[in-house]
């Protein structure tokens, strides 16, 4: 398959097209190597494949680049991500997710693309009270503007499917960690401070909870809603196993070997309490099935780490 990737060269993104790449299907990476953490990181994400795809460096807002070109499928991964700072910068999530997701289903319309998979994300289950999260539950109560922006982007993604048949699906991603995750994230922020013998801050008392889910568990999920036929389906990818987040550190200072220095803070506007992922439906569409409980992912992040830092 022709296959494009937006934000390939990301943490979820590499390891997707990396498995791509394995299994034989052509791939194209749309990356703008923005700022939000080093681009550096991003190009030495890709750096082993990079002789094996074709890349574009471009904003999903602008297509220019990929005028011409003919695609069996998009796995939309590209975003500006983080709940935190989606407050400070509220406009440029609205302008980058919910006009960039649209520019590019437009062009899958004009183009004929048959598949399109979207990564949207827990966050559009906001302070919903029932647990595990369902896709049947209501949605109506993000707190914060990137989840309202994946919600946006799933109503558009609806609508593409309702008026053109295109073959759509929703990935709900919950809390993806594993080797190459983003530097501002939890798991690699308390592991590179824990390292380093420094402190680590904590937000609220420690006891909100995620729904943490290992990479190689997310891609096998994402592959399979690509091969598939659904006409428009949501589907959460979690591991369905709920973390507190003291516990997360006590996995991690195990890990490591060194006890961390926390230093206590409010709790911040935009966080849930809780994440946890009905994934009823995902084994039943996807026979998505994962198999790395956090007791074995944070050893294989450490390792990465240690090897990598």
């Amino acid at each position: 398959m022709r296959i494009l990737v937006t934000g390939g060269a990301g943490f979820i993104g590499s390891h997707v097209v990396e498995r791509l790449l394995a299994r034989g299907d052509q791939v194209t990476i749309l990356d703008d190597f923005n700022d939000f953490y080093a681009p550096a990181i991003k190009r030495a994400n890709i750096a082993g494949c990079r002789d094996r795809v074709t890349l574009l460096e471009a904003d999903i807002r602008q297509t220019d680049l990929l005028q011409g070109r003919h695609f069996d499928a998009i796995i939309h991964l590209a975003a500006r991500a983080g709940v935190r700072p989606s407050l400070q910068q509220p406009v440029l999530y609205t302008e980058v997710n919910v006009l960039g997701t649209q520019v590019l289903l437009e062009f899958a319309r004009q183009t004929g693309v048959k598949k399109f998979v979207f990564a949207s994300s827990s966050s559009v289950y906001g302070v919903n009270e029932k647990v595990p999260f369902s896709e049947r539950d209501p949605i109506f109560q993000p707190i914060s503007p990137y989840a309202a922006t994946k919600l946006a982007g799933e109503a558009l993604c609806h609508v593409y499917h309702h008026l053109y048949a295109t073959d759509i699906v929703c990935l709900r991603f919950f809390t993806v960690y594993g080797p190459r995750q983003r530097p501002d994230l939890a798991i690699h922020k308390f592991t590179k401070a824990i390292v380093n013998g420094q402190p680590i801050e904590l937000f609220g008392d420690g006891t909100t909870r995620r729904d943490y889910t290992y990479i190689d568990d997310i891609v096998q999920g994402v592959l399979a809603a690509v091969d598939g036929q659904f006409g428009f389906e949501v589907i959460n990818l979690g591991e369905s196993q709920t973390v507190p987040l003291l516990d997360l550190v006590r996995h991690i200072e195990t890990a490591v070997g060194k006890q961390a220095q926390i230093h206590w803070r409010p709790a911040q506007p935009g966080d849930v309490p809780v994440t946890f992922a009905d994934i009823t439906k995902a084994r039943r569409l996807l026979n998505f099935a994962p198999t790395t409980r956090i007791e074995d992912g944070i050893p294989k992040f450490v390792r990465w780490f240690r090897e990598n830092q």
